[in-house]
């Protein structure tokens, strides 16, 4: 039965397969119909009542066990859609592709491409949860929401009368044993600095940082690691008074990845060229002297031709080396909490180039409203001094922690009496939906788990098989606990 499934021979069965099923099917943000439908039939073939809304958000009802039949419903969510990152090596086309996983070490993995364990691995054990007719269950309502990594847009959307119950668990978090119960607001920031274009001929250096770790912006962004826009700044703005001009400079795919690559193409006088050459392998030294135990494989390499181009003009090379550099990175503020957790942070995540103009798009996140409005003026006034306009987009609020919560005191307690040891009760610096289910409703009683995770966002990314296993042990008897309340 298992020789079908490449994940065939892990248990539970039913949450690894489920899993791969998914990872089957193209799911990338703003393209989720396919993994909705599949939703739908899903519920369909087991005779479970179901909504699927117009913008392919799902909902899936399951009535409770025997002897369960007064408890409160409880709701389970998580979101379909993935983070499509790939290795500059590979061909994955991710609206058309199932993903190519594996299992090494302990974990599994996607060839040259982010796994969508974030957040599959909750689609996985949402399902598996409704399929099993052993467990004893309260009523459940499963809602699978679209389109959260670029702003939670699916959830924004979703129509909250759908839903009876008040009780509800994310499974979108990335640590076992850490149960969140709070998160930041954020939004999308996108910067258009205006170029001016000019035709020359001579040298041309294509210049490519490569080789970071990225990662997830909201939380790693503590980490330190290196962001390669950041350092292709520093890098220009090292060699801006050589004559230099900008062709082009472009990378990362996500606002909220750290990027672990970007690309410049720049005019260089031929006089210069020896000493620019000089001056990246002297920048390239010093990263890895800064970077060391913390983000070690960084690589600055360069590409020589001579040919005809359209460059930004000096203004314009100008003004998109000065906010390439000047633009704040990582994070701005930390808590004043014992543990100094992140407050509010910028991550540069996108750079393109178009004919008539650079864009840079980041992502914003902050526990304080206040703090999110502070650093937007600062972004405003800086963009103003580069000859740059700002928007922002997809804003959603802060989930602020509840002094009293009966679904945060269950989980405490069952996990204590399953391992025997004292979960960990955080805030969680990066944007959940809870944030939206709370700014709409605050009777909501939430809280955020998951299985370990490592390296989201990236190609890197990893999901635990035995964490896995164990947050579904632990979710059957925390959910027939809770039917007992």
């Amino acid at each position: 039965m298992n020789d079908k499934y490449i994940l065939g021979g892990l248990k539970p069965y039913n949450v690894f397969r489920f899993f791969e099923e998914i990872c089957k099917i193209p799911h990338p943000t703003y393209h989720t119909k396919q993994i909705s439908d599949y939703l739908v039939n899903f519920a369909v073939e087991r005779g479970l009542k179901y909504v699927q809304d117009a913008v392919n958000n799902v909902i899936i009802y399951k009535s409770s066990s025997a002897g369960y039949e007064g408890a409160k419903p409880v709701i389970l969510q998580g979101h379909v859609d993935m983070v499509a990152v790939k290795t500059n090596e590979s061909t994955h086309d991710f609206e058309k592709d199932g993903l190519d996983i594996y299992i090494e070490d302990g974990y599994i993995r996607a060839r040259g491409t982010t796994l969508g364990g974030d957040d599959g691995a909750a689609v996985a054990l949402m399902l598996a949860l409704l399929d099993d007719n052993t467990i004893k269950l309260p009523p459940i309502e499963a809602v699978f929401t679209v389109d959260e990594e670029v702003g939670m847009e699916g959830v924004a959307s979703l129509d909250l009368s759908l839903l009876k119950g008040r009780l509800l668990i994310n499974l979108d978090s990335e640590e076992e044993g850490v149960f969140t119960v709070g998160c930041v607001g954020g939004y999308r920031l996108t910067v258009s600095i205006p170029v001016n274009r000019i035709k020359v001929e001579g040298t041309v250096l294509t210049i490519k940082i490569s080789g970071l770790l990225g990662g997830h912006s909201g939380v790693e962004i503590h980490k330190q690691r290196g962001n390669a826009h950041k350092i292709m700044g520093r890098l220009l703005g090292r060699i801006k008074d050589s004559g230099i001009l900008i062709e082009s400079v472009f990378g990362g795919d996500k606002e909220n990845v750290i990027s672990f690559e970007s690309t410049a193409s720049i005019y260089v006088p031929d006089e210069n060229v020896d000493s620019i050459t000089s001056n990246i392998k002297e920048l390239e030294n010093e990263l890895k002297a800064e970077l060391r135990g913390v983000d070690d494989g960084i690589i600055i390499r360069i590409a020589n031709e001579n040919r005809q181009c359209y460059v930004c003009d000096k203004d314009g090379t100008f003004r998109v080396i000065s906010y390439l550099q000047l633009c704040p990175n990582g994070v701005m503020v930390y808590d004043n909490s014992e543990i100094k957790a992140p407050e509010t942070s910028l991550n540069m995540g996108i750079v393109n180039t178009q004919n008539d103009k650079v864009t840079i798009v980041s992502m914003i996140r902050s526990m304080r409203e206040s703090a999110k409005e502070e650093l937007f003026e600062k972004l405003e006034t800086l963009c103003a001094l580069c000859g740059a306009t700002a928007t922002r987009k997809n804003d959603y609020p802060a989930w602020q922690v509840k002094e009293e919560s009966l679904l945060r005191d269950k989980c405490i307690s069952v996990f204590e009496s399953l391992y025997n040891k004292t979960p960990k009760v955080a805030t969680m610096h990066g944007g959940l939906e809870c944030g939206l289910f709370y700014g709409k409703n605050p009777q909501f009683d939430l809280i955020s788990i998951g299985p370990n995770m490592l390296d989201v966002h990236s190609p890197n990314e990893k999901l635990d098989i035995e964490s896995t296993a164990r947050t579904y042990e632990f979710l059957k008897v925390l959910l027939s606990e809770l039917g007992k309340e």
